[in-house]
């Protein structure tokens, strides 16, 4: 190990882009895990979606776009886009201290909306990690058009 360290400063010195590269990817890794630390709302599997559905009878609102939506969504699923999302509605607000699961078609979107619930007061906030994509990739059922 004291090897090692000796020789630490000579391989720095002699690959500064690698050096930085690293030190670049493992800052992005703690940033990214520390994030994902902090958020208010939980991450859940399809399997952990099912189960919340089944057992908590959670509310699952799709974020996505209608033409997604339309293609294929988790049965049960309401759609809301999320130009219209409005966490401090009125209809939200009937279910405010209900479970809650946010899904869209890839993730990304409805992460947004599950932090803006988490704000607007919500208390049981969950968001399908992955999206649709892992609700397929599950081999889930999906239902077609807008029902």
């Amino acid at each position: 190990m004291s090897d090692f360290l000796h020789r630490l400063p000579e391989f720095l010195g002699n690959h500064p882009f690698l050096s930085l590269g690293f030190l670049g990817v493992l800052i992005a890794l703690v940033a990214n895990e520390a994030q994902r630390l902090m958020r208010s709302y939980k991450a859940l599997t399809p399997a952990g979606l099912t189960q919340l559905i089944n057992r908590d009878n959670a509310l699952l609102v799709d974020v996505s776009s209608l033409a997604d939506f339309e293609k294929g969504h988790i049965p049960g699923a309401r759609h809301v886009a999320m130009s219209q999302f409005d966490p401090e509605s009125k209809e939200l607000a009937k279910v405010r201290d209900l479970p809650v699961a946010v899904v869209c078609k890839n993730g990304q979107t409805s992460a947004q909306a599950a932090q803006r619930l988490k704000k607007a007061g919500f208390s049981k906030v969950f968001w399908l990690e992955g999206g649709i994509g892992a609700w397929i990739e599950a081999q889930m059922p999906l239902a077609k058009g807008r029902t």
